[in-house]
């Protein structure tokens, strides 16, 4: 019985770990420019941050919660619509890059972009992600922010090609690197904030982390990051559920996905990463970490790091807990204390003056689903801090971006001074994406 009602007599009060030092913000004050700290900065801009999240009755487990981003029927909320460009990179792959709102030609070029990564196998529709990009992007004249966002898809997920021999992964991040070349270039005075979910929060926080102070960021969210990747596989498999709901239920996604790529990645038997896409075609629901063995050691990167000797190998490698020490820009994390995917959150394994962690005491894995209006109606609680983190670091925080590295045409491909090696244009024609409709053939909400 405690599945279903314990957490009803749970503490709801979320737990918020500071710097011992907080870092000194530059922000715009009424007298002008003054420094306060981050500790301070969060506590008086993002007071939601601070209030308690009620479960909806119905949802009290974080099992209940975490199913429910998977099962619920989302798509008559927090309706966003796309304009796609693809780009193309240096080795040959393709991104999809979804910007919102369609029509913005009567914003501003200081117009702050929310720069968001999606989860394992999702994309720009996925419910979390419209969540809170709809506030975000919608007008000042209707209650929301005003700003732009931008939903870059990985590598042959929400319908982007395949058209080179690697997908993606938690721990490669030069295709966020190249796709903020982009969106730098395409709108250089605006401050770009970054949100993440999941998989793409793990591979954010490494990006921000390698960035260090040349980060092209403002601020960064990441909610659901799954940090140590070692751990949190192993918690996973430890339990019943976690092994054959949860992890198989991932494991057959990244299939799922790969299947409709698969002619093309093994198009040169030459290439390892052809094998590996032939054997992990043929598995039936097999666990993350299986998966990962077969296939996302070898493909789900460039050389070097790629190919690793095991999953465990590449989840070492991808973890994200031991680089938090690097960032140089505001950066919060939330996560949740009865999340069954992600069990291990390391709150005390960082002192970096810049990063802020929360930890919800329920919420599930990217839930945080409480009551809305009328029976079974649910809204996000997580929405209300993150708008809030948004807005401050958009328009109170003061950061020079002068001396950001240079972006450069070489070759007939953007890239940045030092960063030769990568680079990128557009290609193809621009689609207009309906946000609603999930990709066939994948679970949302992972």
């Amino acid at each position: 019985m405690s599945f279903l009602f314990g957490p009803w007599y749970q503490d709801r009060t979320t737990r918020v770990w500071y710097p011992p030092a907080p870092a000194l913000i530059q922000t715009r004050g009424l007298l002008g420019k003054e420094f306060i700290s981050l500790q301070e900065f969060v506590e008086k801009r993002c007071p939601s941050l601070h209030s308690k999240f009620h479960p909806a009755w119905w949802l009290p487990s974080g099992h209940m919660q975490t199913i429910y981003c998977a099962v619920g029927d989302f798509s008559h909320r927090d309706k966003v619509n796309y304009k796609r460009t693809f780009l193309r990179l240096k080795d040959g792959g393709t991104l999809g890059l979804d910007f919102t709102p369609v029509d913005n030609s009567d914003m501003l070029p200081d117009t702050p972009i929310v720069v968001v990564m999606h989860g394992l196998t999702g994309g720009s529709y996925e419910s979390y992600v419209r969540a809170i990009l709809a506030p975000a992007c919608r007008a000042v004249s209707q209650g929301g922010l005003g700003y732009r966002a931008v939903v870059v898809n990985f590598r042959g997920c929400a319908g982007v090609p395949i058209t080179s021999p690697q997908l993606y992964s938690a721990g490669h991040t030069d295709d966020i690197r190249q796709a903020v070349f982009h969106i730098s270039n395409q709108f250089p005075d605006a401050p770009l904030l970054g949100l993440s979910f999941s998989l793409g929060a793990n591979v954010m926080t490494r990006y921000i982390a390698e960035e260090g102070e040349d980060c092209r960021f403002q601020s960064a969210c990441v909610l659901g990051c799954p940090w140590n990747l070692i751990a949190n596989v192993r918690k996973l498999d430890s339990t019943y559920i976690g092994r054959h709901v949860y992890s198989k239920g991932m494991g057959q996604n990244l299939v799922n996905t790969l299947k409709k790529h698969t002619s093309l990645l093994t198009r040169d038997s030459n290439l390892a990463i052809a094998e590996a896409a032939s054997l992990a075609s043929a598995l039936s629901w097999p666990t993350i970490d299986t998966f990962d063995h077969v296939f996302t050691r070898i493909g789900g990167g460039s050389s070097p790091p790629w190919p690793f000797a095991s999953a465990f190998e590449y989840y070492e490698y991808s973890s994200s807990h031991k680089v938090l020490g690097n960032i140089r820009v505001p950066f919060l994390s939330i996560n949740a204390a009865d999340d069954p995917v992600v069990q291990e959150v390391p709150v005390d394994e960082t002192e970096n003056d810049w990063v802020v962690m929360a930890v919800t005491p329920n919420g599930g894995h990217l839930g945080w689903f409480e009551s809305d209006n009328g029976w079974s109606q649910v809204r996000r609680w997580v929405c209300a801090p993150v708008i809030e983190w948004l807005r401050a670091t958009a328009e109170d925080v003061c950061r020079n971006r002068q001396n950001m590295k240079k972006l450069q045409e070489v070759d007939g491909l953007l890239t940045e001074e030092g960063s030769e090696r990568l680079g990128c244009k557009v290609v193809g024609e621009e689609l207009i994406i309906i946000g609603t409709e999930v990709e066939a053939g994948t679970i949302a909400g992972l």
